[in-house]
């Protein structure tokens, strides 16, 4: 079940702050939570936990212009505590737009193989594994800030990230042989 994301929670002159704070980060938190739990129902469910979350305590954030940084910390938390709590991960395949009409039916089945390839390998990554790569590697955050985000250190943040490569890396061997 979908729940409303509350963007005017009461008729005051900060709900078009609001609407305009939801739209503007909506895709974005939307894909860096299904980056983490692979699953489309999953990342819609928990962007809108998300934004709830957020605009319940948006009294707290002190600098407009850290909005951002701190709805994404709040989005990797909340997918974080969602892997915790299910201790598994399923992935389906996200619709996408239509690349063009010059894609020819072989380089749409290999980009389909691609990405199926992709959403098995990172099912076998831990959370905060898959979490401090996808951070990594495809928001192209620097580590510093994947630390804060995962509430670790630099170092750590390396190490998942080494562990998470050479499991793919075992992962695609173990596909080749």
């Amino acid at each position: 079940m979908l729940l409303a994301v509350p963007t005017r929670p009461v008729p005051t002159s900060s709900s078009s702050a609001q609407d305009q704070f939801v739209n503007e980060h909506m895709r974005r938190i939307f894909r860096q939570i299904y980056r983490l739990v692979g699953n489309v129902q999953d990342a819609q469910d928990l962007t809108q936990e998300t934004f709830i979350k957020a605009l319940q305590r948006q009294d707290q954030l002190k600098d407009d212009e850290k909005s951002g940084h701190w709805l994404s910390r709040i989005a990797t938390n909340t997918a974080l505590d969602f892997l915790r709590r299910h201790k598994r991960v399923t992935f389906c395949q996200i619709n996408e737009a239509p690349e063009g009409h010059f894609e020819t039916p072989e380089a749409g089945a290999l980009r389909a193989e691609r990405r199926q390839w992709l959403a098995e390998g990172m099912e076998k990554l831990t959370p905060r594994e898959r979490a401090a790569l996808v951070l990594r590697d495809m928001e192209d955050m620097p580590a510093e800030e994947v630390a804060q985000r995962l509430d670790c250190s630099k170092a750590t943040v390396r190490s998942h990230i080494a562990n998470a490569r050479i499991k793919l890396r075992k992962f695609a061997e173990r596909r080749k042989s």
